[in-house]
């Protein structure tokens, strides 16, 4: 049931960062210097991409055995690194976009194609036999919950994304906000795990993947079409 539960969790998750991701195109400035994404989708996007909907089912099966005092040390280190990555990671993916010249469809494709990966498997999985939990040989290390548990390739993507996408130093500084916001929210989820876990929501999570399951590649699809046709490769449909 645990096994079955981790896997909820992922299509959900991964589901929701299809849904967020195409907004990412709408993040360039127009030519009077306001953005298409408002504060509210700038969280949002970082929500669903880094935020706790992909993070309490695995978190949970990984400190089941911990005492509550070790698991907030553990959730407070994990998210010290997580966030410390995340700001450095973002900023020199930004340079080196600069630098190399990177253009911004380039970026969208290479997102979509990093959640397609990743949201095909997960479809997949959908249709394996869940193996039961093994049992952890040594308690979690806050490295190991920060990566990949907190930090995603497809989140990491999205803060490069989003970054590079900043015409100004207010603009940067609300990215960053908005990303700092959803970290504390990554640890609070930590914290109060085991509260959140209940049985009733693993019942939700059996309707919303079987509704969203097949969506995730689907839109993934979407997400590097939209780029292809910033590049120039395929032409806009009216």
């Amino acid at each position: 049931m645990r096994a079955r539960s981790l896997s909820l969790f992922r299509s959900i998750a991964l589901a929701g960062v299809g849904l967020a991701l195409p907004l990412a195109a709408l993040a360039d400035p127009l030519g009077s210097g306001k953005y298409l994404v408002d504060t509210g989708l700038l969280f949002t996007l970082f929500f669903i991409t880094l935020g706790p909907l992909k993070l309490l089912g695995p978190f949970a099966q990984a400190t089941r055995r911990l005492d509550a005092g070790t698991l907030r040390a553990l959730a407070f280190k994990a998210a010290v690194i997580a966030i410390a990555a995340l700001l450095a990671g973002g900023l020199i993916g930004r340079a080196l976009a600069v630098k190399w010249m990177v253009p911004m469809g380039a970026l969208q494709f290479t997102a979509g194609l990093i959640f397609f990966l990743v949201a095909l498997k997960g479809v997949l999985a959908q249709y394996e036999v869940a193996q039961p939990a093994s049992p952890e040989a040594a308690p979690p290390q806050p490295m190991r919950i920060a990566f990949p548990m907190l930090v995603t390739p497809y989140g990491i993507a999205a803060v490069i994304l989003l970054l590079s996408m900043s015409a100004d130093a207010e603009r940067t500084e609300t990215t960053f906000a908005m990303l700092a916001l959803v970290m504390l929210l990554n640890l609070l989820a930590m914290i109060f795990v085991r509260f959140i876990m209940r049985p009733g929501v693993v019942a939700v999570l059996q309707v919303l993947a079987a509704v969203l399951g097949v969506m995730q590649v689907s839109l993934s699809v979407t997400i590097m079409l939209g780029a292809l046709r910033m590049l120039g490769v395929v032409a806009a449909t009216t």
